[in-house]
């Protein structure tokens, strides 16, 4: 009976700490953003962007053609606090292939240098990474969930 009961509360255990989903962060479940931006009274054509990583809102972004990465970034809620500024990543289709522009937004928070900031073009995907420390704590969330199921395993083998 006692080992019936304690299969039971292994699996049990097992089943939450795999289906568990990390609730630090709530992002908008929504695919498509649309920021018209001031239009002073013309017409601007409208570009298709991508942003991805540690922002409040990740997805895709209907905006106008003269955006910059700080705007698409502050439309997309902001960066997250596991979000590494130091090295964002615009990945840019050309012709030849993708190209690779890396952006330091920390320097531009640091200097106030607006050269720092790109102007989006259609199609452009922005990567936000998380910082080491993130990295971290996700590998010791998974590896202390892992310690507790060997636990429970231990304990129900050994009785």
């Amino acid at each position: 009976m006692k080992k019936t009961v304690l299969l039971f509360l292994f699996v049990l255990l097992c089943s939450l700490l795999v289906s568990q989903e990390s609730t630090s962060q709530a992002f908008n479940t929504g695919s498509i953003y649309l920021y018209s931006g001031t239009l002073t009274g013309s017409e601007q054509l409208k570009i298709k962007t991508y942003i991805w990583g540690q922002v409040r809102n990740p997805g895709l972004y209907i905006i106008p053609d003269n955006t910059n990465l700080l705007t698409l970034i502050s439309s997309a809620g902001g960066p997250t606090e596991n979000a590494k500024l130091s090295k964002i990543r615009i990945i840019r289709p050309i012709a030849e292939g993708d190209k690779v522009i890396w952006v330091n937004l920390k320097k531009y928070i640091d200097t106030g240098d607006e050269n720092l900031i790109p102007v989006l073009q259609p199609e452009d995907t922005v990567i936000i990474a998380g910082t080491t420390f993130y990295a971290f704590s996700k590998v010791t969330d998974w590896l202390s969930k892992l310690v507790i199921v060997l636990s429970v395993y231990n304990l129900f083998r050994t009785m």
